[in-house]
């Protein structure tokens, strides 16, 4: 159980604490990758690498439900095949755009980095998330990254694996958000480390499944018109008061970083 606690914002952070032993951080935020950090879905970036800028139609027949990691393992052994390299990679991640408003948010949170620890839980590939936010400046604002294992094989290929098995019905067979997220709680709360609110930011519909576990205290940024938003929506049609946390869509991650701001306001 998260506990509230007074004092918050940043002018009462330390009150009545020596500086020597300051307090953990009293919120946890939690990001997804695809087109909720970046614009686009870093899968479909990656193929303006290969030949014509697509794939073969056999290959992208190929996928099938649920084994979306085992597709993209097959994308990137073509990929390989055709010749393209890490550096081709590396720059075609490095490219891709932030989402609306989201170098403004992460300064937000740069700036109170003693209030906010963050995360980040992607179903992309480490390689990838780690060159973008190299590149954009923000890697270190992340004190975990959870993303499936990828690295180059000795033929320069780009390889990936699943990050996990779990046995969760509603997430693709490599990765649940919801049980990463929980047993990060619970490794946390080992460390007497408790957050009073947890913040989730995501747009997918494996975005959703870990925003159904959030408490009453906890609020689910879904991006406006993705199917996160469109699930918590339906969910609330169907049973009334089930999805527990607060819902607060967003088009500008700037929306994201007001809302904290407000909250640390009312803190203090």
């Amino acid at each position: 159980m998260r506990r509230c606690c007074e004092g918050v914002g940043l002018p009462c952070l330390f009150k009545g604490v020596g500086m020597a032993n300051p307090r953990p951080p009293r919120f946890l935020l939690v990001f997804d990758f695809d087109e909720t950090i970046v614009d686009e879905n870093t899968d479909d970036s990656i193929v303006r690498a290969a030949p014509g800028q697509a794939l073969p139609e056999s290959l992208r027949q190929s996928l099938r439900q649920g084994s979306y990691n085992e597709y993209m393992q097959r994308v990137l052994a073509f990929m390989g095949d055709q010749g393209v390299t890490m550096g081709d990679f590396k720059a075609i991640y490095e490219n891709i755009p932030l989402s609306p408003g989201m170098p403004e948010l992460f300064q937000f949170l740069s700036k109170n980095h003693e209030l906010f620890e963050v995360i980040l839980i992607s179903d992309a590939n480490m390689f990838g998330i780690e060159a973008k936010l190299r590149a954009a400046g923000f890697y270190s604002l992340f004190r975990k990254i959870f993303s499936n294992p990828s690295s180059f094989d000795k033929r320069g290929y780009l390889t990936l694996g699943p990050y996990h098995s779990h046995k969760c019905l509603d997430c693709p067979a490599n990765m649940c958000k919801r049980k990463i997220l929980t047993e990060y709680l619970a490794e946390r709360a080992q460390e007497e480390v408790e957050f009073e609110r947890v913040f989730y930011v995501g747009d997918g519909a494996n975005d959703f499944c870990p925003s159904v576990a959030l408490t009453s205290s906890d609020v689910a940024f879904p991006r406006k018109g993705y199917p996160m938003h469109r699930m918590t929506q339906e969910m609330e049609k169907k049973q009334p008061g089930a999805f527990q946390a607060a819902v607060v869509p967003w088009e500008s991650a700037v929306e994201v970083a007001r809302y904290l701001q407000e909250l640390l306001k009312k803190k203090c």
